[in-house]
């Protein structure tokens, strides 16, 4: 008993480990531990208004993304994925600026975990993908990431999944649906078996939400996802007005509308 006693204590004294971030821009590959990104030299604390994922103010250690971008232009896109399986597609422009709205990826210390996102739920650790003065830039509460385990440079969504493009006599309207789907779905869903998220249900196949919602609960289905469907480990966030606009919100329900027409 007393041997065990000791061994655990000795356990308790050992540093806890640190998580690992994973970078793969195109030829070059490199990982961060989160003690080298919690003592970078562009390591900063930072307060985060209303953060999206925790709905309150948060105070965090974070590095500005850019600085960990190597390599990277404007015209890149890169994909984020997070331990479960979440992928946010993401133009690099946006992410390399410095201002008005800037992305941070803020570092869980392992001494002092964050808490926990809800009851029974993990928390936004190790690494999470946070912006500052968010609304000047529209950013989009999917562009959010938490449990980041890998940032990298990949192809357009267009290019490396044609079965979710638009017929080419799509209205323009669908077009930029198809443009808003991108950047509020994709993370966590597929469409015709297309993308790379593991969390959420396809959206055309074998069904599309347009085949069975009525339009005005569809549109309040994703401006409050629990005023419609209650449960403990929901993940959807709202999408306000403010975050996406009804002439944006009737944009991403005519991409849906059409690729209802075109399942593959």
């Amino acid at each position: 008993m007393r041997r065990c006693l000791i061994f655990l204590l000795a356990l308790a004294s050992l540093p806890l480990h640190a998580a690992q971030l994973t970078l793969e821009l195109g030829s070059t590959r490199k990982q961060w531990d989160s003690e080298a990104l919690l003592t970078h030299p562009q390591a900063r604390d930072i307060r985060i208004d209303q953060d999206v994922s925790y709905k309150k103010t948060m105070d965090y250690r974070a590095v500005p993304l850019a600085a960990l971008l190597e390599g990277i232009t404007p015209d890149d896109h890169l994909q984020a994925v997070a331990l479960d399986g979440f992928a946010a597609e993401m133009p690099a422009g946006p992410l390399l600026k410095s201002g008005p709205a800037r992305a941070w990826i803020a570092v869980e210390d392992p001494a002092k975990p964050w808490p926990p996102l809800g009851q029974d739920k993990p928390g936004a650790g190790p690494f999470y993908l946070v912006w500052t003065n968010p609304k000047a830039g529209n950013i989009s509460p999917e562009q959010w990431p938490y449990q980041v385990a890998t940032i990298r440079r990949l192809e357009p969504v267009a290019t490396r999944f044609p079965a979710l493009l638009p017929a080419k006599d799509a209205s323009a309207t669908v077009t930029r649906g198809f443009e808003l789907f991108q950047k509020n779905c994709l993370a966590c869903h597929r469409l015709n078996g297309a993308g790379d998220a593991q969390f959420g249900p396809d959206l055309n196949r074998p069904y599309n939400p347009t085949e069975y919602f009525r339009p005005e609960f569809l549109k309040r289905y994703i401006r409050n996802p629990q005023s419609l469907r209650q449960w403990p480990q929901a993940r959807m966030p709202e999408f306000t007005a403010e975050v996406l606009p009804d002439a944006d919100l009737d944009a991403l329900l005519a991409y849906l509308g059409h690729m209802a027409r075109h399942k593959r």
